[in-house]
């Protein structure tokens, strides 16, 4: 089961990071992979509700389900159950901790997922580490005014 893991340092306070992160709808705004997002199942601060994401670039969708919001944490869960890929088994998780010299934070975006037959396991890990995790981290922090 292939993990993948990205972090970075957002020059931002904690609750201006999870401000962006916690709207399960959001990830247009801040996630480059992502051109367009629409909700189901719920609002998007229920455990259960779905997005549909329209991926940039080829116009593939993604269908993932919130499992987890955690406010006092800073952190959510979500999988995978639709997507154009051969994986099967997607969790991933985003993490949010203060850094407690300054008005930093501290960011994770994690997940791991099986290959299917037909499927490259180190090509989806970059595909997911820089093509997701690692550009919207980035973005994130380009919009929040800070290095990541």
């Amino acid at each position: 089961m292939p993990k993948v893991y990205v972090s970075a340092v957002i020059n931002a306070p904690i609750e201006q990071v999870w401000h962006k992160i916690r709207d399960f709808d959001g990830l247009p705004g801040w996630a480059p992979a992502i051109a367009a997002s629409s909700l189901s199942g719920g609002p998007g601060d229920r455990v259960g509700a779905e997005r549909k994401l329209t991926l940039a670039g080829n116009g593939a969708t993604v269908v993932e389900r919130l499992l987890a919001l955690d406010d006092t944490n800073h952190s959510l869960s979500y999988a995978i159950i639709e997507a154009p890929l051969p994986i099967a088994n997607y969790v991933s998780h985003i993490r949010l901790r203060p850094v407690t010299q300054g008005k930093h934070t501290f960011a994770e975006w994690s997940g791991d997922f099986d290959v299917l037959e037909g499927g490259n396991p180190a090509e989806l890990q970059g595909l997911f580490a820089e093509g997701v995790y690692g550009s919207g981290l980035a973005k994130l922090a380009e919009i929040l005014g800070s290095r990541g």
